[in-house]
């Protein structure tokens, strides 16, 4: 399984070079919310493997961990 910013890399070398870009700041901005929105399902993902191992021992779903602990983050960049 690739991560979300190896497959974003991947997406955008697709466009061009390490020299040049051939890619609209459109299709750039689109990848970038796939690429976020790839992250969010491996770090809920992530959540529940833990959980399922024991590790994780809170009362909060998948998705409140997510939106508490990364959503202003990630809403900032």
């Amino acid at each position: 399984m690739k991560t979300a910013v190896e497959w974003l890399a991947e997406q955008i070398e697709c466009f061009g070079n390490k020299h040049e870009l051939q890619m609209s700041w459109a299709t750039l901005d689109e990848l970038i919310e796939q690429a976020k929105e790839m992250e969010k399902e491996q770090i809920i993902a992530a959540y529940w493997a833990s959980y399922k191992e024991g590790q994780y021992s809170g009362d909060k779903t998948a998705d409140e961990y997510y939106n508490e602990t990364f959503k202003q983050e990630i809403e900032k960049l």
